[in-house]
């Protein structure tokens, strides 16, 4: 076996929106790494990037296997997290404490942004003649990294959502009227559309899937309802946060949040760096509104599922949780026993297995993968079979049942 000569220290740190595994990403790379010789110490870094920066480190190397396996067990970011998207002068930053501090690895579990900061790091060691390995561990809900199958967290986030929206459809088929949940996704649609699992019975809801990919329309959103409703008696709708309403003059995207509550004559809130809040609850009661006022329909309810959808215990996908720690641990075999940069991918095999790859960075770095046309109806208001069977092996076997009456009627009127 063909054995790493860097030796050195290993950071570990977690980005972005924690999930119901990442935990185990770290703990299948703290673990996994502990094991070689080359590898002096490893350490995780407090809050992300920032606390590489800020020198915030702590020491897993004296971390108790058996605490490890609790950690890994609970949901959310056992090392914190952060919002800080690093620039180049950030990342040179990051260079200079590892150099400081002879971090030969690293090790950084995150979506999007998180994989372009591994590559601006690496490539920043690469000019300065540096030897150290840089792998991006992929971790989103969002489920948009390109390349990957899928992303670890999502198939639980998917798995929520799935399972409340069972739960809200035998809700409304008790007492019906209309209900509408906003759901995470910003860009991409792949957890709203992970609501079509819900459906059980052919008048089962969501019965209406809106998500990014597909322009909104309000006057087609209201149309669509009304006509459920009329068919069934009632209606229940999953729609992305992130899905837009038309462009401005320079053709950027208008949040369907932004038009909604322009029109209303209401400002929408911003967050302390100037983006549009899509998911804080305006753009569900905007929607409920103009159902109530145009439609005139009296039972409409709304919510948005917000964080719940991210670190939920009760519904880990078993699924998940090993492929989580198993990118974590595949990180650690990458670097020290192939000596290689890069970011770890999940390729899809049979009916269903995965193995582990590893991608460039700058074929991962900063990218988004939307949901494929076949996965999203013709009408462009819910998803297909081909999306039902690409999820549900990733919601594990043991997703909840939800059983109708089968009783015959009985009119003891006419008796």
């Amino acid at each position: 076996m063909l054995m790493s000569r860097l030796k050195g220290k290993v950071v570990i740190a977690q980005g972005g929106g924690p999930t119901a595994v990442i935990n185990q990403s770290l703990v299948g790379a703290a673990l996994e790494a502990r094991k070689f010789p080359e590898i002096t110490a490893v350490w995780g870094a407090r809050h992300g990037v920032r606390g590489i920066v800020d020198e915030n480190l702590v020491n897993l190397s004296e971390v108790t296997t058996h605490n490890l396996e609790q950690v890994a067990q609970t949901p959310s970011s056992a090392l914190g997290s952060t919002r800080d998207k690093p620039n180049a002068e950030y990342c040179n930053r990051i260079f200079n404490v590892f150099r400081k501090h002879d971090v030969r690895y690293f090790f950084y579990i995150g979506g999007n942004d998180s994989s372009d900061t591994v590559r601006i790091v690496s490539e920043h060691a690469d000019r300065e003649g540096y030897e150290l390995r840089a792998i991006h561990i992929p971790k989103t809900i969002d489920n948009d990294l390109p390349i990957t199958d899928h992303c670890p967290g999502y198939p639980s986030a998917a798995r929520f959502v799935a399972s409340a929206m069972g739960g809200v459809n035998a809700d409304i088929f008790a007492l019906p009227g209309v209900y509408i949940a906003v759901i995470m996704g910003r860009h991409a649609g792949w957890l709203t559309a992970a609501a079509g699992l819900a459906r059980k019975h052919d008048d089962d809801g969501p019965h209406l899937i809106y998500v990014p990919e597909r322009q909104f329309s309000i006057d087609r959103y209201l149309g669509d309802i009304d006509r459920v409703f009329k068919q069934q008696g009632r209606c229940i709708v999953a729609l992305s946060e992130g899905v837009w309403a038309t462009r401005d003059e320079q053709g950027k995207e208008i949040p369907v949040t932004v038009d909604l509550m322009h029109k209303a004559g209401r400002k929408p809130q911003t967050d302390a760096h100037g983006n549009i809040q899509l998911s804080g609850g305006a753009l569900a009661d905007e929607l409920a509104e103009v159902v109530q006022k145009q439609l005139r329909i009296k039972r409409v309810r709304a919510d948005t599922f917000g964080y719940l959808q991210r670190s939920f215990p009760g519904v880990v996908s078993r699924v998940d949780a090993r492929e989580a720690r198993e990118v974590g641990e595949k990180a650690a075999h990458y670097a020290c026993w192939r000596n290689r940069n890069g970011s770890v991918v999940i390729k899809r095999t049979g009916d269903y297995a995965v193995q582990y790859e590893l991608a460039n960075l700058a074929d991962v770095a900063a990218r988004t993968r939307h949901l494929p046309d076949e996965f999203i109806n013709a009408d462009g208001n819910g998803v297909t079979d081909a999306f039902r069977s690409y999820l549900r092996p990733l919601l594990g076997d043991d997703m909840p049942s939800l059983e109708r009456l089968r009783a015959p009627t009985t009119n003891l009127g006419n008796q």
